[in-house]
């Protein structure tokens, strides 16, 4: 069975399909959401706030999160 984590205002992501939670600071991540944006690969999970963590899927998918990368990491746990 498919195991979900919350990842901030009602929204759940399949924990088994992250393979990276990282910050959005960096240029290459920078880099990877607008590359997702324009493929249509991303998801904006934010609610109109700040993106704090940026979570990579298995299938190539971009899913951005408004709670920080830490917060979700332990939800994970």
């Amino acid at each position: 069975m498919a195991q979900f984590v919350h990842i901030g205002y009602g929204n759940m992501v399949n924990a088994d399909r992250v393979d990276a939670i990282v910050s959005p600071d960096a240029a290459p991540i920078k880099r990877l959401v607008q590359s997702a944006k324009e493929d249509g690969l991303a998801v904006d999970a934010t609610q109109g706030r700040k993106t704090k963590a940026v979570l990579v899927m298995s299938d190539g998918q971009v899913i951005l999160s408004a709670l920080l990368p830490e917060t979700i990491a332990s939800r994970t746990e």
